[in-house]
């Protein structure tokens, strides 16, 4: 990750605070951009001269998208900065409108954080400086005394260290292991598919994107290559070996485990054996440490075995690397000011400082670090680190998973028949993804096995598995510790609750005998009591199974009903619900699963159960506090700044309604919206399941919105790994866990009849390798009645076409559908889609299909569409090879009176002057059209002669004409000279990145000059011009014209042809607003003059 000016070395935190803002203007800006001004931006920036702005290399932007493009500018020049380059990158490709709109929405938010104060001095085209210049000041030897070089410490030191770790490390016990019971960590511990953002080989560096900043900067990175454990620190195709790795993985996914078998590959020298020493440390055992202590000191605490002579090993950092587990349990901060930061592993400072130390690369800078993480502490660990990778742990394939069964149950007849009950049903076979849920379906499933029934029946939601193997705990007790449950249940949930509220997941001795809990037999059943070094002495600690045991206890926590049987009452949280929620805006993180399971619990058949298990009352009396919480959670500061508090923003509001499994409660909190946006997200199986359960169940569902989100699958077949939406695989069997669907859907995905050359079975085929399947399952059980429906940058695929055709062939309210960025979806896939809407016939008025890898034969499948269309105002198909031919079949349908057609795109298509001939026959015909881009398009010359018969008929009402890049010369030049007069209606004509000359200026002034001519804006950046076209641009401006724009920007105009420019502007302003001027090349005096004028822009 490159590291900008204004992050390197700082020495606070409080830049950072303008980021979050900062990020969302430039998102917004750089989301409003077609597709080739996006291109056009990032060139820009890589490759731009642009004053005070270095650039960012093109590798690293070759490949980025809107979200990536962000934070690569966010990382190279900080906030504010940022902003700045983006002004003025907007400017320099000629886009004035969304530079000013950027402008004004930065002014109307406040400015972004300054650079702090030691780096105001320092010049952007040196980001790392800051950093170089502290480094300078840090002592990097001769800090620890005299204590020996490790190269002439005892040789044996390691193999006792490794000995000793694994002894620690090789035996483990279950979470619910009794006294005696553990199991070999090597024979136990299943494969784990770790995925890393894939490098395209023609990129030289890339940053490797973190999943985004919480829910709204989640990155869209296919995950297109898995990554071995051993593999980590290994080198990638371009030789560059990270120092800093982080794991990332939900709650429950492995990562411990997976922290805890590296320490034990390392030690039975598997892995890593270019480590001399590897050290564990975790973090929540750091949020016991008081006082303060140094780095050595912390690692005499945490490593197994004799004490090691920390002295000589820490001399050679190099050869170090520090796991660190469970960053997002830290309950202190670690973005410590720099200059309180430590240097020496022997200083002893608060645990706080000596491990934002070790983070910040200030001690021990190195040494290799290996982080685990949930996703929602990322954005600050991203903070800290300067070049990481960033894997990310998807939980188990199927093979693993099968695998995982059978090394479970031991018995291979038991572990066969358990995997077959949950690969029967989808939802719980998805759910076992996530290791700690297989672990406990696991443990579940062993205790239904040996019951009468068996496997018969079992749970769906993550709330049902919890309550199932709560019941399966509390079934082995008997007698007093059976009586005891309800009070013991109080007290832990009492207890769940402040630690969460808190954010704590280890309590210490005193906090649980206070509640009264130690005394408890049943205990140990639902706590771990963990052994921790305090000073010179061993102290207990206590913490739940997992810390979403913990969240389950603390939902628990708001609905068990008081019964007056505590003799005190306890000392604990508030009971308050609303208190809760109103901590979820501010540490949502911390409250995510704890909300979740509030839901879960709100189901009717949860509590019953829980209420004859327990032995508790469990009340619903929260339910309506949270649905309107629920509904107000939308209603964020961008939803109403835009007026769109319709719309549902967060997946994560779906998933408390999965929970909560009940209909009418779902559609009454639903009911006041109207859609659902979501961006940029990885939708794994699970996250499908979920969205599809509340789209069902969605009354006034009118628009749907999913851009640059990727729907991953797994591959059928044992051997695969979880792939991309965009490969093509047989999906077996049914997803989602719902009933039976209507007829048309029970036993294939798409089941309607469509009329193509395609057999029906072929068409059932596609649409079951459709990774959106699931997704218009769900629609079409809606009743869909869309209005808007986007997919853009999906990596849709063939089959995609057919499943959505054959949804959206029953949905006639369909206003507007986007599809662009989607390059496999092809000429097949369109025509699919085109069945579908041929049938549909809805009152169709945007269709935006840019980047789908249409030809010609995809627009003859379009033609039917549009022609039953006449309300159509927007067709993009820009970005396609559709050719002339295309255009004819585009054309035959497009023409006629009653169209309603205003834009037409069709920049980059490879069109060539034929097609102009063929447009110019629909401009008469389609007085409704008023945009016209065929930009990129090599129509030349006689493309605007073949055009000009269309453009000047009195019927034609075309307001803008975007021709950049088309090989135009003079001689266009001179075509269109002839045409403005006749062209009132004509306002904007773009001519920029044409080597028309000057001789192509004073073609085309006479036109501009004559009183008939209505142009308001004329382009012509980059067109090759000389000073001798000045002198017919004084002529123009003189002669009084329409112009209120006029960009001649990128020309290599002399000092004395703009001088005399801006004296006639002075003299004669007319309507002209703004004038874009090159200012290289232009002496100091020139410039003055013209940043003397108020129209006058300078590039």
């Amino acid at each position: 990750m490159h590291m900008g000016s204004s992050r390197s070395g700082a020495p606070g935190s409080g830049h950072w605070q303008g980021q979050g803002r900062a990020g969302d203007l430039l998102l917004r800006a750089l989301e409003d951009l077609s597709q080739l001004d996006f291109k056009r931006f990032r060139d820009a920036l890589a490759h731009a001269e642009l004053r005070g702005c270095s650039p960012i290399p093109w590798g690293r932007l070759q490949n980025a998208d809107w979200i990536d493009t962000k934070n690569l500018m966010l990382e190279f020049y900080g906030a504010e900065a940022a902003l700045d380059v983006a002004m003025t990158v907007l400017e320099h490709i000629q886009l004035r409108n969304t530079a000013a709109v950027l402008r004004e929405s930065r002014e109307r938010g406040g400015n972004a954080e300054q650079l702090p104060a030691p780096f105001q001095g320092l010049c952007v085209q040196e980001p790392c400086r800051a950093r170089r210049l502290l480094w300078m000041r840090v002592p990097v030897a001769g800090q620890l005394g005299p204590a020996p070089l490790l190269g002439s410490s005892p040789p044996d030191h390691r193999s006792g260290y490794k000995r000793a770790v694994r002894q620690a490390y090789g035996r483990m016990k279950d979470l619910n292991g009794r006294l005696g019971d553990s199991a070999s960590l090597s024979a136990r511990y299943a494969r784990l598919v770790m995925v890393t953002e894939h490098r395209d080989e023609r990129q030289r560096e890339r940053e490797i994107a973190a999943v985004g900043r919480g829910h709204a900067d989640l990155m869209k990175e296919r995950a297109g290559s898995s990554i071995a454990v051993a593999d980590l620190f290994k080198p990638d195709e371009e030789g560059w070996s990270p120092k800093e790795v982080v794991l990332l993985g939900a709650a429950g996914m492995g990562k411990t485990m997976t922290a805890r078998k590296i320490m034990l590959d390392w030690a039975c020298d598997r892995m890593f054996e270019e480590f001399d020493f590897v050290f564990y440390i975790h973090c929540r055992e750091g949020n016991l440490l008081a006082g303060e202590a140094s780095m050595a000191d912390l690692l005499a605490r945490c490593c197994p075995g004799s004490p090691l002579p920390l002295d000589a090993v820490l001399q050679q950092p190099e050869k170090l690397l520090f796991v660190i587990d469970g960053f997002d349990e830290l309950r202190f901060s670690v973005e410590q000011p720099w200059s309180e930061l430590c240097a020496e592993p022997g200083e002893r400072r608060p645990v706080a400082v000596v491990l934002a130390s070790l983070f910040r690369r200030r001690l021990l800078c190195h040494s290799s670090l290996l982080i685990t993480t949930r996703p929602a502490a990322l954005q600050s660990l991203r903070r800290l680190l300067e070049h990481e990778r960033c894997a990310e742990i998807l939980g188990f394939s199927e093979a693993d998973r099968r695998d995982y069964f059978q090394r479970f149950f031991g018995s291979a007849e038991q572990a066969a028949a358990a995997f077959r009950f949950v690969r029967g049903h989808e939802l719980l076979f998805t759910m076992c993804l996530v290791p700690v849920v297989c672990w406990i379906v696991c443990t579940v499933l062993r205790q239904q096995l040996g019951r009468a029934g068996g496997l018969a029946h079992g749970p769906r939601t993550t709330t049902g598995i919890y309550v199932l193997y709560l019941s399966a705990l509390l079934r082995s007790l008997r007698g007093r510790q059976r009586r005891d449950v309800p009070a013991v249940l109080r007290r832990l949930c009492c207890l769940a609750a402040g630690g969460v509220r808190g954010q704590r997941v280890l309590f210490e001795e005193q906090e649980v005998q206070g509640l009264a809990l130690g005394r408890q037999e049943a205990l140990p059943l639902l706590l771990n009591e963990h052994l921790f070094q305090k000073d010179i002495s061993c102290v207990s600690s206590y913490g739940f199974i997992h810390l979403s045991f913990q969240e389950f206890f603390a939902a628990l926590f708001y609905l068990l009903e008081d019964e007056g049987e505590e003799q005190e009452p306890l000392v604990g949280p508030s009971r308050d619900v609303k208190e809760l929620l109103e901590s979820y805006g501010s540490s949502r993180n911390y409250f995510v699963l704890t909300v979740r399971f509030l839901f879960g619990l709100l189901n009717e058949d949860r509590r019953r159960e829980l209420e004859q298990e327990t032995g508790c009352k469990i009340s619903a009396r929260i339910t309506q506090d949270l649905l309107e919480w629920l509904q107000d959670s939308q209603k964020t500061a961008l939803a109403l700044l835009l007026e769109e508090t319709g719309l549902v923003r967060d997946l994560e509001l779906c998933h408390c309604l999965y929970e909560l499994q009940d209909e009418r409660l779902v559609a009454a909190a639903l009911c006041p919206f109207t859609g659902l946006r979501l961006h940029g997200l990885n939708l794994n199986r699970f996250d499908q399941v979920v969205l599809a359960f509340s789209l069902r169940r969605f009354p006034g569902l009118q628009v749907l919105e999913l851009g640059h989100c990727c729907f991953l699958w797994d591959e059928p077949e044992d051997t695969a790994e979880p792939q991309p939406c965009k490969k093509l695989r047989r999906c077996v069997g049914s997803w989602a866990a719902e009933p039976p669907e209507p007829r048309g859907f029970g036993e294939i995905c798409m089941g309607r009849a469509v009329t193509s050359s395609h057999s029906r079975e072929a068409q059932e085929e596609e649409g079951m390798l459709s990774p959106i399947r699931m997704l218009c399952q769900a629609l079409e059980a809606s009743g869909c009645k869309l209005k808007t429906l986007r997919l853009d940058r999906c990596e849709l695929s063939t089959a995609c076409g057919t499943a959505l055709g054959s949804v959206l062939g029953t949905s006639p309210a369909l206003i507007e559908l986007g599809l662009a960025g989607n390059k496999d979806l092809g000429d097949e896939g369109v025509r699919m889609l085109c069945e579908g809407l041929r049938r549909g016939a809805g009152p169709l008025r945007e269709l935006r299909l840019g980047g789908c890898s249409i030809t010609a034969a995809g627009c003859r499948a379009l033609a039917p569409v549009l022609a039953a269309a006449p309300g159509l105002a927007l067709l993009d198909l820009s970005d396609n090879a559709v050719g002339d031919g295309g255009v004819r079949e585009l054309c035959a349908a497009l023409r006629g009176p009653g169209r309603g057609l205003r834009r037409l795109e069709l920049w980059q298509c490879g069109l060539t002057e034929l097609s102009c001939e063929t447009l110019a026959a629909v401009l008469p015909d389609t007085p409704s059209l008023a945009e016209l881009h065929l930009g990129g398009n090599a129509v030349g010359d006689g493309g605007v002669r073949r055009l000009s018969p269309g453009l000047r008929d009195p019927r034609c009402r075309l307001r803008s004409l975007r021709l950049w890049q088309c090989g135009l010369t003079e001689l266009g030049c001179e075509t269109l000279a002839a045409v403005l007069p006749d062209s009132p209606s004509l306002a904007e004509l773009h001519l920029g990145g044409n080597a028309v000359g000057d001789g192509g200026v004073r073609r085309l002034s006479p036109g501009l000059r004559d009183p008939r001519c209505r142009l308001r804006s004329l382009s012509l950046w980059q067109c090759g011009l000389l000073g001798a076209c000045c002198e017919d641009v004084c002529s123009v401006l003189r002669a009084g014209c329409a112009l209120e724009t006029l960009d001649l920007s990128e020309n290599s105009l002399d000092n004395g042809s703009v001088r005399a420019l801006c004296r006639a502007l002075g003299q004669h302003p007319g309507s002209l607003q703004r004038l874009w001027l090159p200012s290289s090349g232009l002496d100091e005096e020139t410039l003055q003059e013209a940043a003397a004028l108020e129209q006058v822009k300078l590039m």
